[in-house]
Parts: C-alpha cells; structure tokens; sequence
C-alpha cells in the first residue's frame, strides 16, 4: 500500500503507511515540530543516523538534507504528525514577546526528547483535525501553531537560539559540504542554499573548488563511492543505489560502465 501524506490544515502534515516505506531525500526549509504516534522513523542527515521511537517528539532544524525509512508498528501501521514552524510566524511572535536571540545554539544533543504531559496532549489536540471531525480555520491554526511554540519554549528555553535565530546561512566551506553530502539526491539550487550561496555563486566557487560542473562532479562521486562498494565491500548495487543519489538501476548501470568501461559484475 503507499504512503499516505495529507496536509490536514496548512502547516499541519499527518503520514501514515502500513508497510516499509523509503521517503525521497528532502530539504527541510523551515524548522518542524513531530511526534511519533505509531512505528518509527530511522532518519539519515549529515550528523549521521536518528531513530525517532514511538511517543517521542522531534524538533527537527531548517536547512538541512534528510532521507526517512518508516517502519510500521507491530499493529502494522506507521504514522507520524508535523506541524511546520514557518519563519513568518517565528518572527511575529518574537516581535510580540520581545525575543531577542544574542547567541547560537551550539549544543550538539540530539533534538528529540520524551514528550511531557504538556507536548502529548497537544498532540493528541490534533486528532480530530486528523481523523477529519473537525475543520481548522485559519486563524485557528495559527493558534496551534503558537501553542507549539509556546510549549517548547516551556520545554527547553535554550530552544529560543534555535527558533529565532533569523539570520541567512552564512558561506560554508564548499568541499568539506559537498564530500559529506554528495550522496542526497536533491536540486542545485537546494545545495546552493545549504552553503550559504546564490545558484551563480555556487557554480562559480564550485568550479573553483573542484573545476568541474556540480552536475558531472556529483555523478562522478556516487560513481566512485559505487566502485568502492562493490570492490571492496562486496554489494550489489540493488542495496545500495538509491543511498547514493541515483533515482534508478538503469541509469546507474549505463552510468558505471561509461566511466569505467566495465560493467559492474567485472569487478
């Protein structure tokens, strides 16, 4: 069965799948609160792995790159509540409240946590909006987006340096991003925004960083980390192309033969 993804009021997103799901690599523009209602979802980020258990609330950073596997529950059914905290909203409320962030958030905990009563019984607020017995307006969701905000920053007020923090993403160090980041099968102009850039300012660092297009650099990349895996740590390429950025086998395989002159069984 596939994945079902509805938004149930703007901002609002409830998932819910009944088998083993992959979801697409995706950039996350704005910052989102979740909550693990049933299953669980192994996420894959630049920092490395997270396992966000059943119960358990996410806040989950903007600007970034994530690919999901989603697990069912034992019940057989995985489902998983967002609600998205935009920058518009962010920044009226700390104009409201007369939040001013001096400082970043430098703490390198991992941003999931048990949820108090507080957070579980805001999402359990949201059921009937999910099962679909009650309508939100929008005024009315605006409010419950406040309410989250509200409520995290009962939770954890260091998470201020977190939300408010308006600033744009400054210029990153372009090899360093790109060699931890190749294998996220996402556009241009999403790695242009990750290092701070224009899209004319990433092509032009980027050539003069690798001397090549971002386009032949990255499939050359995946190419090469292919390579490796199937010389040196025996895999088929079935278990591992879609890790690596490439959308099918078939372009994978003409792909590998092109640059090596060989084809992967040759190995």
């Amino acid at each position: 069965m596939e994945a079902k993804r509805e938004i149930i009021f703007d901002k609002l997103v409830y998932s819910c799948v009944f088998e083993k799901h992959r979801g697409n690599e995706e950039f996350i523009p704005e910052h989102f609160l979740g909550f693990q209602l049933s299953g669980e979802t192994h996420a894959f980020h630049a920092d490395g792995n997270s396992v966000i258990p059943e119960n358990v609330v996410v806040l989950v950073r903007k600007n970034q790159l994530i690919r999901t596997i989603k697990y069912p529950a034992k019940s057989g059914k995985y489902q998983f509540v967002s609600i998205t905290l935009d920058k518009e909203t962010l920044q009226r409320y700390a104009f409201e409240n007369r939040i001013v962030v001096d400082k970043k958030y430098t703490s390198k905990q991992k941003l999931f946590f048990e949820p108090d009563d507080f957070l579980q019984n805001y999402f359990v607020s949201l059921a009937p909006y999910i099962n679909k017995k009650k309508e939100a307006t929008p005024r009315l969701a605006d409010l419950k987006i406040r309410e989250a905000i509200e409520l995290l920053l009962q939770c954890n007020p260091d998470f201020k340096q977190i939300l408010f923090d308006f600033s744009e993403p400054y210029k990153i160090d372009l090899e360093e991003f790109m060699n931890q980041n190749f294998m996220f099968n996402v556009s241009v102009t999403s790695f242009a925004k990750l290092t701070g850039r224009s899209l004319s300012g990433f092509k032009r660092d980027f050539a003069r960083a690798f001397g090549t297009t971002p386009k032949k650099w990255l499939l050359a990349k995946r190419l090469d980390e292919a390579h490796y895996l199937i010389r040196h740590k025996k895999q088929k390429p079935s278990d591992f192309y879609l890790d690596l950025g490439f959308e099918n086998l078939s372009h994978f395989y003409a792909s590998f033969k092109e640059k090596f002159g060989i084809t992967t069984t040759g190995l």
